[in-house]
């Protein structure tokens, strides 16, 4: 005969545990001290005055989940090209890659993410491969979702060699977006939908793709970073038998 589920006084505590675990998203470690000091600004305020200790209390509460790092479940296919970021696809189409990532004059197939101070900014591999050049470049601090915050925003590029070419993750700081956080270094191995860094509050990551790559998705299509197929390779490549997450 078919048992049904145990009776709730059989279960087992730590199952209660995990579930309530589960049912936080985790804060990256770089939001603790905007969160403390925002906690600490709420406090000041509700000594003078109990409407401002409440929109501190809400400000606070979004600067947590600002720096949400939700764990994400990446496809393992060497195919595939998946999005750095949560988002709004804003462009898609060919442009020519920031000169200082050594990557020619010649266009690429760049897919463009477009962060909001809602979305969350931690940022991710978009392929599989080894950062041969990290470069950071001065700026602007343009609206993001303009075309051109690509060349005048101050900005981070990665140059990864993956099993099918040459790929770029260019962080772009944006109007509200003033630190760009890279912890990858040349040389490092990166696995699909691995953290690499965060921009801080509204921003864009631009992928740069050569041209055997086709895209998949079109502009105005919502994007998670690390979920997300951007696009995809027409050859056969190795394909990792391991996802590293």
């Amino acid at each position: 005969m078919k048992q049904g589920p145990p009776p709730s006084h059989e279960l087992h505590p730590m199952s209660i545990v995990d579930t309530i675990k589960n049912a936080f998203v985790p804060i990256h470690r770089e939001g603790y001290p905007f969160i403390a000091a925002f906690g600490a600004a709420t406090l000041v305020l509700g000594y003078f005055s109990t409407f401002l200790f409440w929109i501190g209390l809400i400000l606070t509460a979004w600067c947590a989940y600002f720096f949400r790092d939700p764990e994400r479940v990446t496809p393992v296919d060497d195919r595939l090209v998946v999005s750095p970021a949560d988002g709004i696809i804003s462009a898609v189409g060919p442009a020519v890659p920031p000169r200082e990532l050594g990557l020619g004059s010649g266009e690429m197939t760049r897919i463009s993410v477009f962060m909001n101070v809602f979305s969350c900014h931690v940022n991710r591999a978009p392929v599989r491969g080894r950062i041969s050049r990290i470069e950071h470049r001065p700026g602007k601090f343009l609206n993001a979702e303009l075309d051109k915050a690509s060349s005048e925003n101050e900005r981070n590029g990665l140059v990864i060699d993956s099993p099918n070419g040459t790929v770029a993750a260019v962080q772009v700081a944006g109007l509200v977006a003033r630190r760009i956080v890279c912890w990858a270094e040349p040389g490092n191995a990166l696995a699909i939908g691995e953290r690499f860094g965060l921009i801080r509050f509204g921003s864009r990551v631009d992928v740069f793709l050569p041209s055997t790559a086709t895209p998949r998705v079109a502009v105005g299509q919502t994007a998670v970073g690390g979920e997300t197929v951007l696009a995809e390779f027409g050859g056969v490549a190795a394909t990792p038998l391991v996802r590293i997450s």
